[in-house]
């Protein structure tokens, strides 16, 4: 899962400061055993003596079965005797014992060369916090999501509803938000009028697949294609930089949503850019959600045959249906 580095940073300064939590926890208990049962401490170091005494047992020539046994009946009575002191003074058995937040990588977030399910859930929460500084995603979750904004009168002609073709929508988001990773299409094309939904459904996606412990990065056509244009032509190496990790979030995120495609000019440099993306994350696997009010054949008519042709062959259209809702929406809030 390619975590942008920025967000796998700030899970990682989370984690940090949850290990320096646990040593001033631990210094503070230890403080208490050095009032409260000085002795302790002194048991404590002699028990920490234990594996070396064995290991040189073990190395020092002849049956070294004796030496061990002696050496654990000592380590035994150690252990009762500094159980016994700290039960006298009020405190706990494992009092200079480090607590770490997760037992499983002692805080380290890390198991060997696998992400520790800690930093995972660290990852997924601070990708949330990320994608609501662009997506309301307080209140836009599939729960929230009403059908009854949308007209149940049929078209002319014994068609389906707005709110029964909105029906088979949700439907299929979250499906494809459920089972992220093995849903039969990668990439979805929602397009239709302004205000039927594709945002919030979009936002939807977004959180039920972060939550499941992939990156996403959602952001607007303008600003995907402006962070190219920056990594083409910025002039200090700074500039350079921070564009080259943006369009690298863009182009390695486990899901991409593109929202508002066909609200950019078009230039030469942006049909590049725009193939680039497509193709770059069609090949490894990648997948994306664009949102446009486009039509898949108006395509055509903005785009290269190139992009068009990944777009109609390697996405889901999906057409959203009706009327603006969002007055709707203000009536009822």
């Amino acid at each position: 899962m390619a975590y942008d580095a920025a967000v796998l940073q700030r899970a990682t300064e989370q984690l940090e400061k949850r290990r320096q939590q646990s040593e001033a926890d631990l210094e503070k208990r230890r403080a208490l055993v050095e009032k409260n049962a000085p002795e302790v401490l002194k048991i404590d170091a002699r028990l920490r003596q234990t594996l070396p005494k064995i290991a040189r047992a073990a190395f020092s020539g002849g049956d070294p079965t004796g030496k061990i046994e002696a050496l654990r009946d000592e380590n035994l009575a150690l252990q009762a005797e500094r159980d016994s002191l700290l039960q006298s003074a009020g405190l706990p058995a494992d009092a200079l014992d480090l607590k770490p937040f997760c037992p499983l990588c002692g805080d380290k977030g890390w198991r060997g060369s696998q992400m520790c399910q800690c930093l995972q859930d660290l990852c997924a929460k601070e990708q949330l916090a990320e994608l609501s500084k662009l997506l309301d995603l307080g209140s836009q979750t599939f729960e929230t999501f009403r059908l009854d904004y949308y007209s149940d009168v049929p078209d002319p002609g014994g068609g389906t509803s707005p709110r029964e073709s909105m029906a088979m929508v949700f439907n299929a988001c979250r499906q494809y938000a459920d089972h992220f990773g093995d849903f039969p299409v990668d990439n979805l094309y929602l397009y239709g009028a302004p205000g039927l939904g594709k945002t919030f459904l979009s936002a939807c996606i977004a959180r039920v697949v972060s939550e499941k412990g992939f990156s996403v990065v959602y952001d607007t056509a303008t600003n995907i294609f402006s962070a190219f244009e920056a990594r083409k032509f910025s002039k200090s190496q700074e500039d350079l930089q921070d564009a080259r990790d943006e369009t690298h979030r863009y182009l390695f995120c486990d899901l991409l949503i593109l929202d508002d495609l066909g609200t950019e000019l078009v230039t030469p440099f942006i049909q590049e850019a725009l193939y680039t993306l497509i193709n770059s994350r069609m090949t490894s696997h990648r997948r994306t959600v664009i949102s446009s009010n486009l039509t898949p054949a108006e395509l055509r008519g903005r785009y290269t045959p190139q992009i068009v042709s990944r777009i109609n062959g390697t996405f889901q259209a999906i057409a959203f249906r009706g009327t603006d809702i969002r007055e709707r929406i203000r009536e009822t809030s």
